[in-house]
């Protein structure tokens, strides 16, 4: 089973030939960092956006239930 991978990895290293990347090699790392970062900026830009408004208390449901306000009245014409 090893034998396979080896020889396919033989044969794909003496059929392939050197080709040249568009950039250098730093470059990659440096847009992927640079586009990170510019995510890392965005996320900070937004990070108060909650403390803009004063506090409110909410409404207290220990059951997380609401009523239905989505049958538009068919409820109750049975």
């Amino acid at each position: 089973m090893l034998n396979f991978y080896a020889d396919a990895a033989i044969f794909a290293g003496e059929v392939s030939e050197h080709t040249e990347l568009p950039m250098p090699a730093i470059v990659y790392p440096l847009i992927i960092g640079g586009f990170l970062l510019l995510l890392m900026l965005i996320t900070v830009s937004f990070s108060n956006l909650g403390h803009r408004h004063e506090a409110t208390r909410e409404h207290l449901d220990p059951h997380k239930q609401h009523p239905n306000k989505h049958d538009h009245g068919e409820a109750t014409r049975h």
